[in-house]
């Protein structure tokens, strides 16, 4: 290849993955403004959307989408450096070709889904305005559905969803309709529509015909539609407020499964549960702390702090829920949970002991590599030094903590992430008891240190609350702790990395958004028609 023809073939390289870098900077405030999210993201992916389109072949649009996209993950997903080195031991260069490995896995999603738009409804400089809306059409059908393939398949890991970066947006009025996988197909329509525009060079100064913007007034046209159907109140209050005390202990992830240091860690965590509340700040209904609070299973425990954690329950008259792991037998086969145990003073203490509490909730979905070892990859876990176990999943629909007239569904770490997980609890029960009124994600994201994995997380949870209508606490270990009202605003955190408590008075809410209903079917059912559609204007006429 010529140095002339190695030119060009470098800068669109860099340029692509200088936008595929700006991409990743818009799934959480910092360093951009939360007001700057939604606008920068879709024009970087408008870069994307161009490119891939206009390639000269649909390898090409594949290998371009790859760089893009496969930027945007090892940037974005920068923080997994930090648990696999920091945490787990691994030295560097493992743990950077890790990260890489991975982002370059997820990239191949969404290159997929560019190089198909390519094949099948292929740009060029004289496209017709239909051609125009099929193309564009097609291109943002095909990155959501290939967004919803990454986050089911293999168990799924749907991080940097491109919805996600819409939390603050028009487009967030659709999540109660459509969900996280809708909000991305409008998303990357819009950016596809805003990079029809974009005219080739020395073209600029040629008439063009007004339709040709079909496509991007029909992407301005959605986006808008968003926002009175954020007006719409798809939930109502139900019964009293409650008021709950949020638990941040800021124990040290390299401290945190140290035997020798357990006593201090429980020590800080029983004092910031006992502290009386502030002058004018009412006592505590519900006291939530985060996930593995205890670090050693619940029968592991000297019985002794098991009552004294009673005592503080019965001097606060409040429920305590805690993260703990649980090891308990059912039907004569050891049992191993990620768990949250509720109790309050009267709760028998061979019960939390045991695990038998009446309230309690078992993860469901488990994370790869840290609570499940997927089959072959043990030699890689050998090389870890994490506390990594086979736990058992918890079952679909599980009872929510009555407390307060209130019913509280938990979630533990990144089972926010999943959507439809989320919703069996919402519905009421096999023998009519309520559905959840209030969400709780309990969390230890010390594994990442002070990075965007905090405020990635705090996104996700927001547009939970968005899609289903109900307010969410987030109790974590190293932050972000924070209380999340009905329409995704942040009522309440705390700063990371300190300890102390977070008082708030959350109103539960009742009713179901259509996505509470049908899940993701609606957001799947639209981006198929969406495809048939495209492929049905793009379908060559006969004379």
């Amino acid at each position: 290849m010529s140095r002339a023809a190695r030119g060009p073939l470098l800068l669109g390289a860099a340029g692509l993955t200088l936008a595929g870098a700006v991409h990743a900077l818009t799934f959480a405030p910092g360093p951009l403004p939360d007001w700057a999210l939604a606008i920068t993201q879709i024009l970087a992916l408008a870069v994307a959307a161009r490119v891939t389109l206009y390639a000269p072949s649909a390898r090409q649009a594949w290998l371009r989408g790859w760089l893009f996209s496969f930027a945007t993950y090892a940037l974005g997903l920068y923080w997994i450096f930090i648990s696999l080195h920091r945490y787990g031991d691994l030295a560097a260069p493992l743990a950077v070709a890790a990260v890489l490995a991975l982002s370059a896995f997820l990239a191949l999603f969404p290159a997929t889904a560019g190089a198909l738009a390519r094949r099948y409804t292929p740009l060029a400089a004289d496209s017709t305005p239909g051609r125009v809306l099929s193309a564009t059409l097609a291109w943002g059908a095909l990155w959501a559905g290939f967004e919803w393939i990454r986050a089911v398949l293999l168990t799924g890991f749907p991080w940097l969803n491109i919805g996600y970066a819409q939390v603050d947006s028009p487009i967030a009025g659709w999540a109660p309709l459509l969900g996280v996988h809708g909000m991305a197909l409008l998303s990357a329509f819009a950016a596809a529509a805003i990079a029809s525009l974009w005219r080739p060079a020395g073209q600029q100064k040629q008439p063009r015909d007004g339709r040709h913007a079909l496509a991007a007034g029909v992407a301005l046209a959605l986006a808008a539609a968003g926002w009175p159907l954020s007006r719409i109140d798809w939930s109502a209050p139900s019964g009293e407020p409650l008021n709950v005390r949020l638990v941040q202990g800021n124990i040290e992830q390299s401290q945190k499964f140290d035997p020798a240091l357990l006593d201090q860690s429980l020590r800080r965590h029983l004092e910031l549960a006992a502290m009386p509340p502030a002058p004018g700040v009412p006592a505590p209904q519900m006291v939530i702390l985060p996930e593995t609070v205890l670090p050693v299973f619940q029968d592991q425990l000297d019985p002794r702090v098991w009552e004294i954690w009673r005592e503080v329950a019965a001097r606060q008259n409040a429920v305590i829920a805690m993260g703990a792991p649980v090891h308990d037998v059912v039907n004569g086969r050891d049992r191993y949970t990620n768990s949250v145990l509720g109790f309050d003073g009267q709760t028998p203490a061979s019960q939390l002991i045991s695990g038998a509490t009446a309230m309690r909730y078992d993860k469901r979905h488990l994370v790869p590599w840290g609570e499940y070892v997927p089959p072959g990859f043990h030699w890689f876990v050998e090389m870890l030094n994490i506390p990594l176990g086979d736990f058992d999943r918890g079952a679909e629909r599980q009872t929510p903590f009555a407390v307060g007239g209130q019913h509280i569904a938990f979630n533990i770490c990144y089972e926010d992430l999943f959507g439809p997980d989320l919703l069996p609890a919402l519905q009421s029960g096999p023998n009519g008891e309520p559905g959840a009124t209030i969400l709780v994600n309990v969390s230890n994201l010390g594994w990442f240190g002070d990075s965007w994995a905090l405020r990635q997380h705090l996104q996700i949870g927001r547009l939970r609350t968005i899609e289903t209508a109900r307010p969410m606490l987030t109790a974590t270990n190293t932050g972000i702790t924070a209380a999340i009202d009905a329409k995704g605003h942040v009522a309440a955190q705390l700063a990371p990395l300190r300890p102390g408590v977070l008082p708030v008075s959350v109103q539960g809410m009742a009713g179901l958004t259509p996505y509470a209903r049908f899940g993701d079917k609606s957001a799947l059912a639209l981006i198929g028609l969406a495809l048939i559609a495209a492929f049905g204007i793009n379908r060559p006429r006969r004379n």
